[in-house]
């Protein structure tokens, strides 16, 4: 039996209400099979971000359908969207978004927080998950020592604790130097070698051009480029 897409989306739409209403996305047709490494790549304000608010389960759309691992998301109420979210799901942001006072251990820890796991399992993983990131030596600094680098490869590894069906990257590189950059975008492709299947949001043609398959994104409207990335 073949596994179901991991996001499945059909005439998605977005509406912002206002005096002046916004269309953020129209009518998105998008689906993404398990292993695949997906950039969506657009200018600001094209409707990347909102997407991917709504891929995450951070968002609902106004119009459309949205499965995801085959489940539909449609009908769900805020707290299933969110422990399926807690669960299945994980995030890296350009910002980091890292616990300044933690140890680099505890903030990778934190992603497993909604899913009941019992300290110690937790403890275990954020330690194997480190070292998969090649971090593993940096587990008792804190954030303000590390690298930028560094930084993201923490958000990495908090992202992928729980072990999620997706991982979903806002502009990821965004606060990176470029040999930094190469080196995230590098791991993102030995982490999707190994089967994780990504969905990279950005504006950089360069960070897009690494991903297996690109999706442009302008006005809301989204069109798929032939062939692979």
């Amino acid at each position: 039996m073949i596994d179901p897409p991991v996001v499945e989306v059909r005439g998605l739409s977005r509406i912002y209400e206002g005096s002046s209403p916004v269309e953020a996305l129209r009518d998105v047709d998008l689906t993404v099979w398990p292993g695949e490494y997906v950039s969506v790549v657009g200018p600001s304000g094209s409707g990347k971000s909102t997407l991917l608010h709504i891929l995450g389960l951070l968002d609902r759309a106004t119009e459309g359908q949205y499965l995801f691992d085959g489940v539909d998301t449609s009908d769900m109420n805020d707290v299933e969207r969110a422990t399926l979210r807690g669960q299945r799901l994980g995030f890296v942001f350009q910002g980091f978004h890292l616990l300044g006072r933690r140890s680099v251990l505890e903030n990778v820890m934190v992603g497993q927080l909604y899913n009941r796991t019992p300290r110690r399992e937790r403890e275990r993983r954020a330690r194997a998950v480190l070292e998969r990131v090649g971090l593993g030596h940096r587990v008792d600094f804190k954030p303000a020592v590390l690298s930028g680098g560094e930084r993201q490869r923490v958000a990495i590894a908090r992202g992928l604790v729980s072990e999620p069906r997706l991982i979903l990257c806002d502009e990821p590189t965004g606060n990176l130097d470029t040999a930094t950059s190469e080196s995230i975008l590098e791991l993102f492709a030995d982490l999707n070698a190994d089967g994780l299947t990504l969905v990279v949001i950005t504006h950089d043609e360069t960070v897009s051009a690494h991903a297996r398959r690109k999706v442009h994104i302008i006005d809301g409207l989204l069109s798929e480029e032939a062939g692979p990335a």
